[in-house]
This record gives C-alpha cells, structure tokens and sequence, in this order.
C-alpha cells in the first residue's frame, strides 16, 4: 500500500493550502505512516490516546450542541403532531427525517465560499449543519404546522425561503426554515441554528430522485440535461397532484377550495 499523502495541485481539499504547508502536512503523515505502534510503550501509547482526546473533544462538542438540537426541533414538531391528531383527528406528519451534514459536505463548503478552517466560523457562516425534514400529506398542513412552529416562544426565526410558492427553476419545492432553538447543558443555554425543511410526499420523491441524479457523475451531460427537462415536467406535474389532493380533502371536509398558485 502506498502511504505517500497526496499533495497534487488536482486535489480540491489540499489546494487551500500554500507549498509549505502541504510539505508540512505531507512529512507530519508519512512520519506517523512509518510508526511501528507495537514498538511505543504502554505510557506513549495513553499519552497520544490523551492528546487525540484533547484535540477531537471540542468538535465532538461541537457536533452534538447539533445533534441536541436537532432532537429538540424533532419533539416539538411530534408533540404538534399528537395534538393535531386529537383536534382535527389526522395526523399531517407523514415522518421526520434528520442529518448531521458530513464533514466532507462541511469541508467542500468551506471551500468553496473561503471559509476560515475553525468551529466558530462554522457555526457562524453555515445554517445547515443540522437538518431536520418534516413531510406532509397535504401542501395546508405544511403552513399550519410552520406558523405553530414559529409561534413558539423559544424559537427565533433566521430565515424563510418559500419555494412551493416560488419554486426553484430546476422545479424543487420546498418550505425553507433557518432557526434558532436554546439547548440547555449543563451549565449553559446555548442558542443553535438548524435547518427545517416541510415538504409534501411528492415533494419528497421528486427531491430525492433529483438529488441522486444531481450528484451522479457518471450520468453523460447530454443524459443528464436531457433528464432534468423530465424532471421539470415531472415537478409541475407532482404541484398539480399536491392541488388536486388537496382539492379532495377540502371537500371531503366542506372546506373552500384552493386556489391554484
């Protein structure tokens, strides 16, 4: 196995650095590639398990201030749904999904937007390392759920982007939401930013299924515009479903029809 590291001007991740720090970067691994760890002592072996503790804890503290937010956002959104279903007998959450954002994800954005490599400027510049999806049966629940959501007094709304009323040109819809939720450790309250997403079923599939052709790099170009004017199709066509099941439920409760957006 060949333990070079490589330090090619082709690699994205390594080309923010300058010539002397990816030298320097290059000797420090091929030197720990070239440790016999049978040969060190019991004694160095606990001090470099210490120092790798000392120097991964603040991320790890890091990732979950995200992961208990993320928690927080999810029981709130469950204890709307279990009310909703005793006041008007349904439930409008389908299911909630969540994410941590990958490192590599983390990484190519602090890339790309030149970013400073510290956990302060990420927490400051990125809104969606934590994410949380909420999908719904019907494009009403989503706004009624958004409004009881916002309406909390421990939320603080950052951001909202509407792309069921203003779709992206890709044809993407979504409910965008940017907040603010308080996670209380043990001797702080700490405010954390997280990403919701409310999205219908059909929403949903056609987001995943455009998501994975997006980032399929084996796809031709000319395949890949060719499928992306079916899936706009396929978007316009997944709006006019949304509308008409929305039409049934309205008038399965005698309720005013839905105007078309």
């Amino acid at each position: 196995m060949n333990n070079e590291f490589d330090t090619n001007e082709g690699n994205e991740l390594m080309d923010v650095f300058s010539k002397k720090e990816k030298s320097k970067i290059e000797k420090a691994i091929n030197k720990l590639s070239n440790i016999d760890f049978n040969d060190i002592s019991i004694e160095a072996k606990e001090k470099i398990i210490e120092l790798l503790r000392e120097n991964t804890l603040p991320a790890e503290r890091f990732f979950a201030n995200y992961r208990c937010a993320i928690m927080e956002v999810e029981t709130k959104f469950k204890v709307l749904n279990e009310e909703f279903s005793l006041m008007y007998d349904g439930n409008p959450i389908e299911t909630i999904k969540s994410r941590i954002k990958s490192n590599e994800s983390i990484l190519r954005k602090v890339i790309r937007r030149e970013l400073p490599f510290d956990l302060d400027a990420l927490e400051e510049n990125l809104d969606d390392i934590a994410g949380v999806r909420v999908i719904c049966s019907f494009v009403d629940d989503i706004y009624k759920l958004a409004d009881c959501f916002l309406r909390q007094d421990d939320i603080t709304l950052i951001k909202m982007k509407d792309y069921i009323k203003n779709p992206k040109p890709s044809g993407y819809r979504s409910l965008h939401l940017i907040v603010a939720v308080p996670i209380f450790l043990e001797n702080e309250k700490k405010l954390v930013k997280v990403e919701v997403q409310l999205r219908t079923i059909a929403m949903d599939f056609w987001a995943s299924l455009e998501h994975k052709l997006r980032y399929n790099k084996k796809i031709a170009p000319e395949m890949l515009d060719a499928l992306s004017r079916e899936l706009n199709e396929c978007a316009s066509e997944s709006a006019e479903l949304d509308f008409r099941m929305q039409n049934v439920k309205n008038t399965f409760l005698g309720k005013d029809l839905p105007k078309r957006a």
